[in-house]
């Protein structure tokens, strides 16, 4: 809250909507999506195939799918397994204390 006090919470809501409406919309029209330090967004095509229903085990034909996909960049994987690594330290420094998750 003081980190973002000019950002009203119907503006914040506003602009995270309006991003994710656009990152959305890009990929339904099967473009990638590129946000510096976090990752990117694609489409996986998986095609059809055959499965199995699990309750009788009789054949049934699964149709083409288009699935988003996101992969992280490494920016973001680096601060993961940083902050991993010192949540994993803490832990055995102190068992009791709960871990922070600042943003």
């Amino acid at each position: 809250p003081a980190r973002f006090g000019h950002w009203t919470t119907g503006g914040a809501e506003l602009a995270v909507k309006t991003i994710l409406n656009t990152i959305n919309d890009a990929l339904v029209h099967g473009r990638r999506i590129e946000i510096r330090g976090l990752g990117s967004f694609s489409i996986n095509h998986r095609p059809p195939r055959m499965g199995r229903n699990p309750r009788n085990g009789d054949s049934v034909a699964i149709p083409e799918k288009r699935v988003p996909h996101f992969k992280p960049g490494k920016a973001l994987r680096e601060a993961v397994d940083q902050r991993t690594e010192q949540i994993e330290q803490d832990k055995i420094s102190s068992p009791d204390a709960n871990p922070s998750f600042d943003l």
